[in-house]
């Protein structure tokens, strides 16, 4: 813990070091510094009381609270016996002091002083999205143009850390939960404790050690720790149908045909209800937008991994008015939710494109068709077949 310890430090040094002139001038043209003492975040955090608690993760609590030049700040503060969350506050600083882009959250500098470690980050009023979105008193403030400026924005932050970042970053674990929205409701990805870094050319990493979040994961990392930008995608993609349907990828109490978020998705689009799906609270749903975002959705959770677009492709469809979208293939359901019981040290680790891992390369049926499609040109009695 020493080691790694000493390391988050050098860390933080080093990037201070490269980054004098940015680091001493913020925005409003006032000095500032990565390192905050301890004293100015108790004062901040009115010494970490309850009524500034914001949530508890993994990691330990996060806190509001209010600098002395103004500025608002959440601050995440490590608990003190969590080896853990040591491992994911390290990781966290390296690779928040990488990146920079407006659809991840900023983080403005850390606290370390003795036993105490804490991350500071910019404050976000609108917390998290899960707090709309799965919460009917809420959920109405999300109408359709808010929840497509949302998933819009997430792909635009996704495209950033696979494509545009200095190294290509994979975040392993997109879920609602870690979509913080801003008083604008644009949404900031957050949380990267479980990310990793993917430096060179290659194209995936084999890992015994599963992290994220069941319903989120895809399958072929889920089973076999076949790990590349495509899992992202996925997460993405069960994330993008959350959006559309208000709900959350997995309820019990909605009976076998309904539980399963994405199975009961491609069965929908199979029967040419893929509408059904929509939200009922969103009353001037845009229903060409909502198709798009069904169907892309579903590319994005195929199987197949190689059948999957990448974050630029997604990017692109959003904002275009015109586009291909292929018809996509079989889900890959299997193996997304498991036994409480089970660990990532249980999991044996198979080759995910053999032949008995249900992860062929094998195209499947229509899942290459191409067809052209414009937002505003799409026919509603071809989606709505059937309802």
């Amino acid at each position: 813990m020493g080691i790694m310890f000493s390391r988050l430090c050098d860390c933080v040094k080093k990037w201070k070091s490269r980054n004098d002139s940015a680091a001493a001038i913020n925005d409003e043209g006032e000095a500032f510094d990565l390192f905050f003492e301890l004293r100015i975040i108790q004062i901040a955090t009115n010494f970490f009381s309850d009524f500034n608690l914001l949530g508890r993760g993994g990691f330990g609590p996060v806190y509001k609270g209010l600098m002395p030049n103004g500025q608002e700040v959440a601050v995440k503060k490590l608990s003190v016996y969590s080896r853990q969350g040591l491992t994911e506050f390290t990781n966290e600083v390296k690779l928040l002091l990488r990146t920079q882009h407006k659809n991840l959250v900023t983080l403005l500098g850390c606290c370390i002083e003795g036993t105490e470690k804490m991350l500071v980050y910019e404050y976000l009023p609108n917390k998290s999205l899960d707090y709309f979105l799965f919460n009917k008193d809420e959920s109405a403030v999300l109408d359709w143009p808010t929840r497509y400026l949302i998933i819009t924005g997430i792909a635009r932050g996704l495209l950033y850390l696979h494509e545009e970042a200095p190294e290509r970053i994979i975040h392993r674990d997109i879920k609602a939960s870690n979509i913080l929205l801003d008083d604008h409701f644009n949404p900031k990805i957050s949380d990267f404790g479980l990310a990793r870094l993917f430096p060179g050319e290659g194209t995936h990493l084999d890992t015994l050690k599963i992290s994220g979040t069941y319903g989120y994961m895809a399958p072929e990392y889920a089973m076999h720790g076949y790990l590349s930008v495509k899992a992202d995608v996925f997460s993405y993609g069960i994330l993008m149908l959350e959006l559309v349907s208000g709900r959350k990828n997995y309820v019990d109490n909605l009976g076998a045909e309904k539980a399963d978020l994405l199975s009961y998705t491609w069965e929908l689009f199979k029967e040419g209800k893929a509408l059904e799906l929509v939200d009922p609270i969103l009353d001037k749903c845009n229903p060409q937008e909502a198709f798009m975002c069904i169907q892309l959705g579903l590319l994005c959770c195929q199987a197949t991994v190689a059948d999957r677009p990448t974050m630029n492709s997604v990017h692109l469809i959003l904002c275009s008015e015109s586009f291909s979208m292929a018809r996509p293939g079989k889900p890959g359901i299997h193996g997304r939710r498991w036994l409480g019981t089970t660990t990532s040290s249980a999991l044996t680790k198979t080759n995910p494109t053999s032949s008995n891992s249900g992860l062929t390369k094998t195209t499947l049926t229509g899942s290459t068709a191409l067809e052209d499609v414009s937002r505003n040109s799409i026919s509603l009695s071809s989606v709505d077949e059937g309802r």
